[in-house]
């Protein structure tokens, strides 16, 4: 069995904050999970960075995932390591 990461990518800081304390209360997890900015490729300004929840699969009803990450102008990538 691969593992994997779910990665919900949002717009902003604010956005992320959001979702990770949602996913905590959704998931019951014992901390929220830290955002990470993801600077997009050749850019400095942090108005042209993504913002990232990662959460380590197994994960209860992604789909759920997908759909918080759209209410916030992001998605959800799944992401084998």
């Amino acid at each position: 069995m691969t593992d994997a990461r779910l990665i919900l990518v949002l717009p902003d800081r604010e956005a992320a904050e959001e979702v990770a304390e949602r996913v905590a209360a959704l998931l019951d997890l014992p901390e929220e999970p830290e955002p990470v900015r993801d600077a997009l490729a050749g850019e400095d300004d942090a108005e042209d960075a993504q913002w990232l929840v990662v959460l380590e699969e197994p994960v209860p009803d992604p789909g759920r995932l997908a759909a918080l990450a759209e209410e916030h102008e992001g998605w959800l990538e799944r992401d084998e390591v």
